[in-house]
Formats: C-alpha cells, sequence, structure tokens
C-alpha cells in the first residue's frame, strides 16, 4: 500500500502524531510525505512535491480535524484516494480515529478491515467560465464587509425556489449539513444521500426555512438588484474563492467526483451526532 501521510502543522504540534504514524507504518507501507513538512530521523518516508503525491499514493492518511481533511478531499476524490482521518480537532465527523488508536486503526487499514463511504461533492461555477470549484461540505453566498444585506434568487432547473433577503445563502451537501448549515437552523441529513440543503444567513424574513432539494437538478443563484452595494463572495469549504455581482450566475451541480472516506466501524455518524452536538 502507498499511503501519503498528511499532516496539520497547527494541529500536530511538533509533528508528534505524523513521527507515531511513521514508526507504527514504517516497513509495512510506503509512505510518501510533503517536502515541506519532513519528520527528524530516517522514517523510510518519501518526500515528494505536494501535487506530485497525489499520482502517486493509493491511500491518505490525514492527521488534523475535520478542516485538514476537507482542505485535501477534492485532490482526494479527483485521484480515487481514500482517506482516513486521524483526529486532532474538536468535532471529528470526517476525522474519526483518536491518536491513542491509530496503532489499531492501521492494523485495520493494512488488513482491509474498513468501508468506503462515498460521498457527493458539488461544482460550483460562475456563468460560463471554465474554471469550477468542488465542495465536500458547502458553498457560501455571504455578503461582503461594506454591505449591509443581499437578495437573492434560488432556481432549480429553472423554477423559483424562494428569494432571500439576509447575510447570504448556504448550500451544503448532506456530509456538510453538520457544518455551518446545522448552525443556521438547517437540518441534518445522513451523509450517505444525496442532495442540497439550501440555508438561509440571518435572514431578514418572517418566513424563511431550509430547503431540501433534489441533487438530480442544477441550483442557479442569482443576485437582486434591492440594494445598491448588492454583491457577494463565495467561499467553498471555509476558502473564499471570488466575487459575484448581480450581472453573474452562480451555478452549482452534483460533482462528478466522488470523496471515499475510510470507516473502522468504531462509532456510527448517529453516536457522532450525539456524542459530538448533545
Amino acid at each position: 500500500m502507498k499511503i501519503a501521510l498528511i499532516t496539520n502543522p497547527t494541529k500536530d504540534i511538533g509533528l508528534v502524531s505524523a513521527l507515531r504514524a511513521a514508526e507504527l507504518l514504517r516497513g509495512r507501507a510506503e509512505l510518501f510525505m510533503s517536502n515541506d513538512c519532513r519528520l527528524t530521523g530516517d522514517r523510510d518516508v518519501t518526500y515528494l512535491p505536494y501535487e506530485q503525491i497525489w499520482k502517486t499514493v493509493d491511500t491518505a492518511i490525514v492527521i488534523g480535524g475535520d478542516g485538514t481533511l476537507l482542505r485535501v478531499a477534492t485532490q482526494c476524490a479527483k485521484n480515487s484516494i481514500p482517506a482516513l482521518g486521524i483526529n486532532l480537532g474538536k468535532v471529528g465527523f470526517l476525522t474519526e480515529v483518536d491518536p491513542g488508536n491509530m496503532e489499531a486503526a492501521f492494523d485495520a487499514l493494512l488488513s482491509g478491515e474498513y468501508i468506503k463511504e462515498r460521498r457527493m461533492l458539488l461544482k460550483i461555477r460562475v456563468n460560463d467560465e471554465d474554471v469550477s470549484y468542488q465542495a465536500l461540505n458547502d458553498t457560501v453566498i455571504s455578503k461582503t464587509d461594506n454591505a449591509r444585506l443581499i437578495s437573492m434568487d434560488l432556481y432549480t432547473d429553472g423554477e423559483l425556489v424562494n428569494h432571500y433577503v439576509g447575510d447570504g445563502l448556504i448550500i451544503a451537501t448532506p456530509t456538510g449539513s453538520t457544518g455551518y448549515s446545522i448552525s443556521a437552523g438547517g437540518p441534518v441529513v445522513d451523509p450517505r444521500m444525496e442532495l442540497y440543503v439550501a440555508t438561509p444567513i440571518c435572514a431578514h424574513m418572517l418566513a424563511v426555512r431550509s430547503a431540501v432539494l433534489s441533487a438530480e437538478r442544477e441550483l442557479t443563484l442569482r443576485l437582486g438588484r434591492d440594494y445598491a452595494d448588492n454583491c457577494a463572495k463565495i467561499t467553498t469549504d471555509g476558502e473564499r474563492q471570488r466575487f459575484i455581482s448581480p450581472e453573474d450566475e452562480l451555478r452549482i451541480t452534483r460533482s462528478d467526483y466522488k470523496f471515499e472516506l475510510i470507516r473502522l466501524g468504531t462509532q456510527s455518524f448517529y453516536n457522532t451526532l450525539i456524542s459530538k452536538l448533545s
């Protein structure tokens, strides 16, 4: 097995967990890490440019929090690389293995005693531009720093879903339903499903709810002209991408890529939900 060892130095202080992982996997798998994240000593690790790693390995072990795994999810999905998460964060919906359980987790991984959950991604485009963005959790359309409110219309295959006025709108996948969306009042969705959850942010409206929409259809979003400064920023999985104006059309579809999350069966999604969010 060729394994990418991806760690977040801001979570893995001193690369302690990465060092431990390398020791546990030494002689049992080929290990690869990025050139800019080197372990001390001879650890039988091959260091490559970050982009080259994804063309070399067949599995990824991601050490950090859910945010760390989100940052590599698109690369994993595009290269059909399943990922196992080691949780150094606070929540751990995606990173289920505690550092103290790494030895047992790696034994299960190397012996094939795991399942791979296929997770839906979003594909986001502006107008007919060739550039597109992928998101495992969500894409957020939000007001700019100097704006009071923004207005927007959301359509599904050309049919109006709702007119929103507020701070913004979250379009989440089932995986992302337990992230920003739930904080804004959205529903919890089983992450193995395929659908969109549209949740307004601080809506300036008396009657507004989240909408659950079919992933079989294309979503389009257009900003209204209710406010002179009605422009918005687009963020995907926490990374700011670009700005849009009322002249632009945002298009959201189900991505052709799937992210494969390695699960060891130690805790179900609903057990995690209860323990983390109760």
